[in-house]
């Protein structure tokens, strides 16, 4: 794929933030992951860098934080590791690190479709640039599909979208399948356009579109973190934020970080109306899971909620402290 000229000096967005936040991801064949990863932990462990890492034989994938010479140096090692020397990286900027660890797991797809056939190396949808992106989606007959989780479309997405309301990202072959006669109809297929967080959903999702028989398949050139870096707010067609996979929960226009929190009950993005709301309780329950828990579980949120508020006085991390999901970055 075209590769998006963008290294950690060049990003400008954050006001000066300390910290650099690196999203990445390539497929690539992997014929030994367990050799790749020990090198990996070390470095990053030895450079103060913390996040996630997910490595599968189709490659690599993950977000990671810390100082911007610890990051170049940590990417600079992945782009000595086979097929990885156009890596696709996005960066942005936070205040301190997002991530209370560094862990590079090994997992059987770096973004879990479960369709074992498809390969985005093989075949994929054409790529869209930001600038292009606005153009393709307001042409009449193109069919938007955000290909992202249902909590995560929650927080924002583009006008006109269509939501598959699907809870993990490998229901969405089943989703499509389900819906592709209403969708396309009889006639000519449309044009269909989809997007996500990074762009790696995207990759198998229009590689999936291909293999079903659909040719015009498109897809956002380094997902929505690339199109709110790029372009403008008087220019975008986004409404709401965009959430991400680590503190700060969401980030708007220019990556700068949103107004949502994280219900640590059930990981999804809570807004201002949500904490207004009764059903609300930090650390406890929000609206969207109070129903979906017992007395005895949001009992237990309670109890670790409060041991969590001690550490923090302690000014020590507890044992037991949430973080944020990884959702095997975009699975």
């Amino acid at each position: 794929m075209p590769e998006l000229k963008t290294t950690a000096l060049e990003t400008s967005e954050g006001g000066g933030l300390p910290i650099c936040v690196a999203a990445l991801y390539k497929f690539t064949p992997f014929d030994d992951c367990v050799s790749i990863r020990e090198p990996l932990v070390k470095l990053c462990c030895e450079l103060g860098v913390k996040g996630t890492l997910l490595l599968a034989r189709e490659g690599i994938n993950g977000t990671i934080a810390g100082s911007e010479e610890a990051i170049e140096r940590v990417l600079a090692h992945i782009r000595q590791l086979p097929g990885c020397a156009e890596l696709e990286v996005k960066f942005s900027r936070a205040a301190s690190l997002p991530f209370h660890r560094m862990k590079v797991r090994l997992k059987r797809e770096i973004v879990t479709m479960g369709e074992p056939d498809i390969n985005p190396l093989a075949s994929v949808g054409q790529y869209v640039s930001p600038e292009e992106w606005n153009a393709l989606i307001s042409e009449p007959g193109t069919i938007l599909i955000d290909t992202r989780n249902d909590y995560e479309v929650a927080a924002g997405s583009f006008s006109g979208a269509i939501d598959p309301h699907i809870r993990k990202f490998r229901d969405f072959p089943a989703w499509f399948r389900a819906q592709r006669a209403r969708l396309l109809g009889n006639g000519t297929p449309p044009k269909v356009a989809m997007f996500c967080t990074g762009g790696i959903r995207c990759e198998k999702s229009t590689a999936f579109l291909k293999e079903e028989g659909l040719e015009e398949v498109y897809h956002l050139q380094g997902g929505i973190l690339k199109y709110l870096e790029t372009i403008p707010p008087d220019q975008s067609l986004w409404k709401g934020e965009c959430f991400v996979f680590d503190q700060r929960v969401t980030v708007g226009h220019g990556l700068a970080i949103g107004t949502h929190g994280l219900c640590y009950a059930c990981r999804r993005p809570v807004n201002n109306a949500d904490r207004e709301s009764p059903l609300y309780e930090e650390g406890v329950s929000c609206p969207a899971c109070h129903g979906e828990r017992t007395d005895e579980q949001r009992a237990r949120y309670s109890e670790r909620h409060r041991q969590q508020n001690l550490a923090a006085l302690r000014e020590d991390e507890h044992i037991g402290a949430v973080q944020v999901p990884h959702h095997a970055q975009e699975g």
